[in-house]
């Protein structure tokens, strides 16, 4: 099939997590023998390259909340590629695909990885009471109906009107073609032989949580254990309160960004793979954990264990100290741990530096 994708709220490429999905979304169709093209903004640097076609197209001022006025440009390509089927990155403010597919009779598939439905208190809500006749809701709704499928993580996020039929719950997982256990080369950092190195990697938001794993360090090295390092890849707003943190720790180190075809060997070096969400940080995680966690994944593809909270959702992908399936081919160890305080983090780290090496082998 010809296949048009619209994300024209992702800069590709990029060094965030939505990025790395709409290229590797985009090239694993394509690797299915679809002719895909993507519609997506200019990043850093060129497009990639492969058997995909890119077409850069940004917002006005560069705002996702203006990606609606790419419509034109869009509705243009897709008259000009004739689609058989539209890929629209679901976005309030979106809806560029969802007109372009119906200019064209395309079918329409709507890829849903934010709440459709408002979460309590959400100001989107509070604006759309006060406008009345409540646009936003009544747009984000139209582009569900007439979407001929709706592939999501979890239908949580989904008005409860829509028919269980045109919905496809999906992981998105890891492109295990980069990300293994069996990449060699020299490793980007230098460890102690004797370390536990744990690793974080992502966009440094508030939700990501990546300050309580400088604290389980802290808490750890203050109760005498002197072998576990940590290692900091990605950059964003809570980077700087982050480091402040670690101000006085030996050992923990931050690479900020990094491209993203150079983060497996990063990975394979590490021991542990640390997603240590906050999700009282982020109100719409009220909802539900809806985001399918692309670093979770990546580590688990790296063959690392993994630690990170007891979130009822991410028990679809793991359960607590087992080993698990996955649509990866392969079985990872992951690991939650038993509380959110960073001194139950802590303690689970030093747990997994002990039991791994006398009972796990072939990870890490």
């Amino acid at each position: 099939m010809r296949i048009l994708y619209v994300a024209t709220d992702q800069r590709v490429p990029g060094f965030d997590g939505g990025a790395a999905h709409v290229s590797h979304v985009a090239t694993g169709l394509a690797n299915l023998g679809h002719d895909v093209h993507v519609v997506a903004a200019p990043g850093h640097g060129k497009f990639p390259s492969g058997a995909v076609h890119w077409y850069g197209v940004s917002a006005p001022l560069g705002s996702s909340r203006l990606r609606l006025f790419c419509a034109p440009a869009v509705k243009r390509l897709a008259r000009a590629i004739k689609p058989d089927v539209v890929v629209e990155r679901y976005y309030n403010f979106g809806g560029e695909g969802v007109l372009a597919a119906q200019a064209t009779g395309a079918a329409l598939a709507l890829e849903v990885n934010a709440p459709v439905v408002d979460y309590p208190r959400s100001p989107k809500r509070i604006l759309d009471r006060m406008l009345v006749v409540e646009p936003l809701r009544r747009w984000r709704e139209w582009q569900c109906q007439v979407s001929d499928l709706i592939v999501t993580p979890t239908a949580e996020v989904l008005p409860q009107w829509i028919s269980p039929e045109r919905v496809l719950e999906i992981e998105w997982g890891a492109d295990t073609t980069n990300f293994s256990p069996s990449i060699v080369g020299t490793a980007p950092y230098v460890r102690r032989n004797d370390d536990l190195v744990v690793v974080f990697v992502g966009a440094f938001r508030a939700w990501h949580g990546a300050v309580n794993l400088v604290r389980a360090v802290r808490k750890l090295r203050e109760r005498g254990y002197d072998d576990v390092a940590a290692v900091f890849i990605g950059d964003g707003p809570e980077r700087r309160r982050t480091q402040q943190e670690a101000e006085g720790l030996e050992r923990v180190t931050f690479f900020g960004r990094v491209p993203h075809d150079q983060i497996p060997s990063y990975l394979v070096a590490a021991d542990v793979g640390i997603a240590p969400f906050d999700i009282l940080a982020h109100p719409p995680l009220s909802l539900t954990f809806y985001w399918s966690p692309l670093k979770i994944f990546e580590y688990m593809a790296a063959g690392l264990p993994v630690v990170t909270p007891d979130i009822p959702r991410l028990r679809r992908i793991y359960r607590d100290g087992e080993v698990e399936s996955s649509s990866m081919g392969s079985a990872h160890p992951c690991i939650i741990t038993p509380g959110k305080s960073p001194i139950s983090v802590g303690l689970t780290l030093r747990r997994i530096g002990i039991n791994m090496f006398q009972n796990i082998s072939g990870f890490g």
